[in-house]
């Protein structure tokens, strides 16, 4: 779960992390009380990377100014994210700017720590200069890490950079958060720092663990919408593209994203990303359901492409659920391709013959995409 910079300042904040004052707008100024004095710095909220380069940062001297500012990224869309708010908050004058980072990197078996003296929006370019260490997930190891990789820099970023470590390292072990990075790490004359900038991602399986991150989630809607999802309906969901034209229908997050990557490969435009973790359906078609109305949502999707590969489940039984979901969303009015294989199979073939519902079975993949395409290039609608 990729928090907006608001919220992943919140809880430092609540962790003695310092951040500059700022508050959260979804509408114009208006009568809001600014965080004073200014100037202040207006940026899109919004839960990906890049805001700066697409205009979603906004610097502002008055006012006035702010209130353009705030009008103008509410209008926005970045990286396929519409902007629903923006934080307003004090610039920070005449500091340095550092980076200091840690994500998760379970190929390591450990945490990445990432530290370059110099920050900015260019780090990704910083070559030799952003530095890396691999520490144990654990406190000491990861305070360690970082002191390690700013030893050889002056006495006074030193003190900075193991300030911050202190601070940083709890709040990322406490909220179970898989990265944590701040840049710019603004780095003051009188010895102090300020987080700037801060992204964070939380594990969205330890959510049961985090009230606060929930309370995000309520508070925050529609922009943490997929997280909701898995948290209220217990799968797994993401709207890849929201000009998509293939509605994904599948299970297993590996076979999924397989999926995802073949339909690019192949020039087609999958809509979503789907584990719908079918042997938790348990007899009972509301997940369907609620999948096949966030597609009829997508403006161009024009054919659903089931993926089951079946194990434990029953193909027999889920082609059932898939029939009475289809029914039940009358929204959906477009053509089902089912690649269906495994356990079962002859059961759903016989099924689906009978229903007389406009599913085609075919348990050969490139069969099945082909198929998929070909209803696209007719513009079938039944």
């Amino acid at each position: 779960m990729f928090l907006l910079e608001h919220d992943a300042k919140l809880l430092l904040a609540n962790s003695g992390v310092p951040v500059p004052e700022g508050i959260l707008l979804t509408s114009p100024l208006n009568d809001a009380t600014l965080p004073a004095p200014g100037p202040w710095v207006v940026k899109a909220q919004v839960s990906v990377g890049g805001r700066g380069k697409a205009g979603g940062i906004a610097l502002a001297n008055t006012r006035d100014a702010v209130d353009a500012a705030v009008t103008r990224i509410l209008g926005l869309e970045i990286k396929g994210r519409h902007v629903h708010s923006v934080r307003v908050e004090a610039q920070v004058k005449d500091a340095h700017e550092s980076y200091l980072g840690f994500i998760l990197d379970p190929g390591a078996g450990g945490v990445r720590v990432l530290f370059a003296p110099d920050g900015g929006v260019d780090i990704e370019d910083g070559g030799e200069a952003l530095k890396s260490k691999i520490a144990a997930p654990d406190e000491a190891s990861m305070i360690a890490a970082t002191n390690a990789l700013a030893a050889d820099q002056p006495d006074a970023l030193q003190t900075v950079i193991t300030d911050a470590a202190a601070r940083l390292v709890p709040a990322f072990l406490q909220h179970e958060a898989m990265m944590l990075e701040i840049n710019p790490l603004f780095v003051l004359d009188d010895g102090g720092w300020v987080a700037g900038d801060a992204k964070m991602v939380i594990d969205e399986n330890a959510l049961f663990r985090q009230p606060e991150v929930s309370k995000f989630i309520d508070a925050r809607d529609p922009v943490y919408w997929e997280t909701q999802a898995k948290r209220d309906h217990g799968f797994d969901y993401v709207e890849i593209d929201p000009q998509g034209e293939i509605g994904l229908l599948t299970t297993g997050a590996g076979l999924s994203m397989m999926l995802v990557d073949e339909l690019i490969g192949s020039g087609l435009k999958p809509f979503n990303f789907l584990d719908l973790r079918s042997g938790g359906l348990r007899g009972d078609p509301s997940r369907i359901i609620q999948v096949m109305n966030w597609m009829a949502d997508g403006p161009n999707v024009g054919v659903v492409l089931v993926n089951i590969f079946a194990g434990i489940t029953h193909l027999g039984e889920f082609t059932e659920l898939l029939l009475r979901a289809f029914k039940e969303t009358p929204r959906l009015q477009v053509p089902v391709v089912a690649r269906l294989v495994g356990n079962g199979l002859e059961d759903a073939r016989k099924i689906i013959e009978e229903s007389g519902e406009p599913i085609t079975l075919e348990p050969d993949l490139a069969k099945a995409i082909a198929l998929a395409s070909s209803h696209l290039n007719r513009g079938t609608s039944s």
